[in-house]
């Protein structure tokens, strides 16, 4: 079937909704009518972001029995051709594929819209993209000693800026990207050429939460002390909440707080170079510490 997405009747949808009282857990389709190599469970939800940058929607959906309790979170989509008609507020049904292989892939397929959350959707606003050569605004923000720091600052140094919140619950997300930023400290530390031109920065999304105690609990676990000098090549921050839209658009991060106090979030990491100018942009969480290491080593030097 050349087209995934099939937008069912007003009729056909009051039938579902006369035929469930409240959301119900979907068995997984038989093994038969499963994709090799993966498990298929049947998903029901609403879209809250789509993210053509990483092919992901996030979806906060009901408990798929065997497998997961109601959540919201990103999933990689099979065919990235159908976020175009993917909008937030949607309500939707899917196959969620689960990989039975090491790779623990998980992709979304044959989406169907059976709610729009708004005809003729057009987002709010666009998020910036960052491109190479983009200079970066002088964002503000306050660190784990409680200091404020600008990220002008930095300039004569190569400056690798990521995203994460201390309360995030899933490891693949925020505690993945902050594994990989240690790996990278450690790296950085033990390159001469790199060691005192090399800094890096963890942004919170959670103002509300993310005291300078906090960071500096949190960012002590990744470093591995809580010295003041375990922090002089990584810093983490968070900015007030006007300066968190302002960066969150310009790093093109989509936000949502949920009801039950967990934010709904994309992730994105930007190395900036010397000169304060966008040199490198990773969208997700897909990078691996060799691709930056390698960027970072390769990045020419200019004050």
């Amino acid at each position: 079937m050349n087209r995934r997405l099939l937008f069912v009747a007003a009729t056909a949808a009051a039938m579902l909704s006369g035929c469930h009282s409240g959301p119900k857990a979907d068995a997984p389709v038989s093994s038969a009518s499963a994709t090799p190599g993966y498990k298929t469970y049947k998903m029901r939800g609403k879209i809250v972001f789509t993210n053509a940058s990483t092919s992901e929607v996030t979806v906060q959906h009901g408990a798929i029995a065997g497998f997961m309790d109601a959540m919201t979170m990103p999933y990689k989509v099979k065919d990235p051709n159908i976020l175009s008609e993917l909008h937030p507020g949607d309500t939707i049904t899917a196959d969620l594929l689960v990989s039975q292989h090491d790779d623990a892939d998980i992709l979304l397929d044959n989406i169907v819209v059976v709610a729009q959350g708004k005809p003729d959707y057009k987002p709010q606003s666009v998020y910036h993209v960052p491109a190479a050569g983009d200079a970066v605004p002088d964002f503000a923000l306050r660190n784990q000693d409680g200091k404020q720091i600008h990220l002008s600052q930095f300039r004569g140094n190569q400056l690798l800026v990521t995203f994460i919140y201390t309360r995030c619950p899933l490891p693949n997300f925020c505690p993945r990207v902050t594994r990989n930023f240690a790996d990278l400290h450690r790296r950085i530390a033990a390159d001469p050429a790199l060691a005192g031109k090399t800094h890096l920065l963890c942004v919170s999304f959670d103002p509300d939460n993310d005291t300078p105690a906090r960071l500096r609990a949190y960012g002590a676990t990744y470093i591995g002390s809580d010295a003041a000098s375990a922090f002089a090549r990584w810093d983490f921050a968070v900015p007030d909440k006007p300066t968190l839209a302002r960066m969150a658009h310009f790093f093109d991060i989509g936000l949502t707080s949920e009801a039950d106090s967990t934010i709904t979030h994309t992730l994105s990491t930007t190395l900036i170079g010397a000169d304060g100018k966008v040199e490198h942009f990773y969208p997700g969480n897909e990078w691996t510490v060799d691709e930056l290491f390698k960027d970072v080593k390769q990045s020419p030097a200019k004050a």
